[in-house]
């Protein structure tokens, strides 16, 4: 022993390792333990030079004040206890464990079979495991007022640069990426408002994915959920802070994906890292019937018991971390109905949503729950309270059907364009609640929605048996690549009439990063083992064509009152105006009635959409703005008369989907419109 601890300058009100002037607090929580023991590691992190039994416990906290330490001290933590799995504990002292208030780690974690041995095997897994660093950290960093994301960017960081040719090598795969000039320019050209990073603590693959020499490049496997991942995050705290503030400079905020439903330590036979270590009783939910075998609502082995004290803190101090020392402008929720279940259900009002609610840091901040799991009740879209946001996958799901051309598809997509009232008007919230989008990291590519009908997972290892089933979509006549042109002009044009929709649609569109320039997984649609160029954007093949399309179709809905207005479209009649805020249009310019809404053959629909200046941030005229909008899934084009235009009025085509170079051109009122097959066209309404 060269180090001495004492409880009598304990610190127990402050979890983790809080660095004083002459030494270091420790305090962790365990209901069950009997002893937790510090471990202090040489500065190369080898070696073992100390084990201290912290002395001081205030209820359920064990802590300790060991004098002299400094930050860049490595450790480490053991629990002695019963294990007794029938009563949930499993105290093992040969595993070592990571402190799960660490915020940095000196390695990644990575997976070996004695991470897994029961004790009586007696392995000692100091050598296999991250060291927590005892870090000085600042948390001063300043999120951006609170807004509405807006345009979101999905990014999985690694992915992102890794095969960027402007990016230095030295940075690439990592978050530093994203602030460097030519990311920065890429986000500001499309219009991204907010950047979405998906996760980013510290993760481990899944023994699965060990065995078939896999790697899980998703990061939905975390250990120590405020402590970054070294191999995205190298430089901590430090270097994350210096990224957001690249793109607050910029006007875009940063979410950042967080995963509290689950943890890496997986079933009852995974391995023990943390959690499973220091209070499995407490941390974990248990079957009631059978108290060794814990509950699966996450689809991931375990799920958090979000609804307990001490782990309800752990989040909200997680949470905390990542804004107060990244300046991280919200999140985004994994499976997020696990943070609102009691052991009797889902409830909004759930312990962690109602601490979130009160807490003063995180109140102001941007919330987006993926609002389905797989537990009872999981589906909870539309359930979460006011001010979060929701993905929304019945918009993915409508959009999908619409475009591939399944029949009565136009009454749930003209809901979904509408804002989604039928899930998420109630109790003051707006169409904005709605993350909508056509693709997202899990699933298919937006271009390879076009390109492939069925799944094609077969380099995951589980003989194409895993990721959804259920995708909607077509492949154009032919299965994955191919030379001919036709079919390539096609997938094309599908591809943008899905983007035009999808800026059209109320709500607040998301994007995943690449499919602005046509990436492809080449029909993987569970992509979250593939460490390599299935989910590496390739910038030397982006379609520099489509990324200018989404770069207009953004700007047009940014600036144009009738598109950005965040309001449920209800067909009511604005502020004595004469014009409704919206009217849904058939082919004679007319108000569609009830025997065209109920055919099941009908790929057309038209929409005038109108909007007043309190509709809207962007500035309007006096008289309001509007735009005629038209999408056809159809296989023909179609002839479509234009409504009449307000007196002194006329109409510009401005976005015609099937000829993404348009120039935006004047029509005539009394003209026939043709819209071209598998199209959307965008008309503006301007004084003349």
């Amino acid at each position: 022993m060269t180090a001495r601890i004492t409880s009598e300058r304990g610190c127990p009100e402050r979890l983790g390792a809080t660095l004083d002037e002459d030494g270091v607090h420790f305090a962790v929580f365990s209901a069950h333990a009997e002893t937790i023991e510090l471990c202090l590691f040489d500065a190369a992190g080898t070696l073992e030079t100390d084990r201290l039994a912290l002395p001081g416990r205030a209820g359920d906290i064990h802590f300790g004040f060991v004098p002299g330490l400094r930050a860049g001290v490595r450790y480490g933590l053991r629990a002695h206890g019963s294990y007794d799995r029938k009563a949930g504990h499993r105290f093992d002292p040969s595993k070592l464990l990571v402190d799960p208030y660490a915020v940095r780690l000196d390695r990644p974690f990575l997976f070996h079979p004695a991470l897994m041995a029961p004790p009586e095997r007696r392995l000692d897994t100091g050598p296999l495991m991250p060291r927590a660093l005892v870090t000085d950290l600042s948390r001063e960093a300043a999120p951006l007022p609170f807004s509405g994301p807006g345009l979101t960017y999905e990014v999985l960081v690694r992915g992102l640069s890794q095969r960027h040719p402007d990016v230095p090598e030295t940075i690439r795969g990592t978050v530093s990426a994203l602030s460097h000039p030519a990311i920065l320019d890429h986000l500001a050209r499309i219009g991204v408002e907010t950047v979405e990073l998906m996760p980013i603590a510290a993760a481990i693959d899944e023994a699965h994915l060990a065995r078939l020499h896999l790697t899980n490049a998703w990061g939905y496997n975390p250990i120590t959920h405020m402590a970054p991942d070294p191999r995205l995050v190298p430089g901590g705290f430090a270097e994350l802070r210096r990224v957001v503030d690249a793109l607050h400079e910029r006007g875009i905020r940063v979410l950042l994906d967080v995963v509290l439903n689950h943890s890496g330590e997986g079933d009852e036979a995974g391995p023990t890292l943390c959690y499973r270590g220091l209070d499995n009783q407490t941390y974990y939910a248990h079957s009631h019937d059978e108290p060794d075998r814990l509950v699966n609502d996450t689809g991931c082995g375990n799920t958090f018991a979000a609804w307990r004290e001490p782990v309800v803190r752990l989040f909200i101090d997680t949470l905390k971390t990542w804004v107060e020392a990244a300046g991280i402008d919200g999140f985004r929720y994994d499976l997020a109905p696990v943070l609102g279940r009691l052991p009797g259900g889902f409830k909004p009002d759930a312990p962690f949503l109602q601490a979130v609610a009160n807490d003063p840091v995180l109140a102001s901040r941007i919330h987006v729950a993926e609002s389905w799991d797989i537990g009872p009740g999981g589906y909870q879209v539309g359930q979460f309270p006011k001010p979060w946001f929701e993905w929304q996958d019945r918009f993915r799901d409508d959009v999908r059907r619409f475009w591939k051309g399944e029949d009565g598809a136009v009454p749930a997509l003209a809901t979904r364009l509408a804002g989604s009232a039928d899930m998420f008007d109630k109790n003051g919230r707006r169409p904005s609640a709605s993350v909508n989008f056509v693709a997202a990291h899990d699933g298919f590519t937006l271009a390879d929605l076009t390109i492939y009908a069925d799944k094609h997972n077969e380099a995951n290892g589980e003989d194409n048996r895993d990721g959804h089933n259920e995708n909607f979509s077509w492949n154009n006549g032919v299965e994955g690549d191919t030379d001919d042109k036709g079919v390539i002009e096609a997938r094309g044009r599908d591809i943008r009439a899905l983007l035009a929709t999808l800026f059209v649609a109320r709500g607040t569109p998301m994007l995943v990063a690449g499919d602005e320039f046509g990436r492809s997984q080449e029909g993987n649609n569970n992509a979250y083992c593939q460490e390599n160029e299935t989910t590496w954007l390739d910038w030397a093949k982006a379609e520099k064509a489509l990324i200018d399309f989404v770069a207009k179709l953004s700007d047009l809905r940014r600036s144009h009152p009738a598109l950005c207005a965040d309001a449920f479209l209800r067909g009511d009649t604005l502020n004595g105006k004469g014009l409704k805020d919206v009217e849904w249009l058939n082919e004679a310019g007319r108000a569609m009635d009830v025997s065209e809404w109920a055919d099941p053959k009908r790929r057309l629909l038209g929409l005038s959409l109108f909007a007043l200046k309190d509709d809207h941030a962007a500035p309007a005229s006096k008289d309001g703005a509007r735009a005629i909008v038209y999408l056809n899934a159809g296989r023909e084009d179609a002839t479509v008369a234009l409504p009449a235009p307000r007196p002194g009025h006329g109409f510009r085509l401005v976005i015609q989907s099937d000829c993404p170079n348009l120039e935006p051109r004047a029509l005539e009122a009394a003209s026939g419109l043709v819209v071209k097959a598998r199209s959307v066209f965008i008309l503006v309404e301007e004084r003349l």
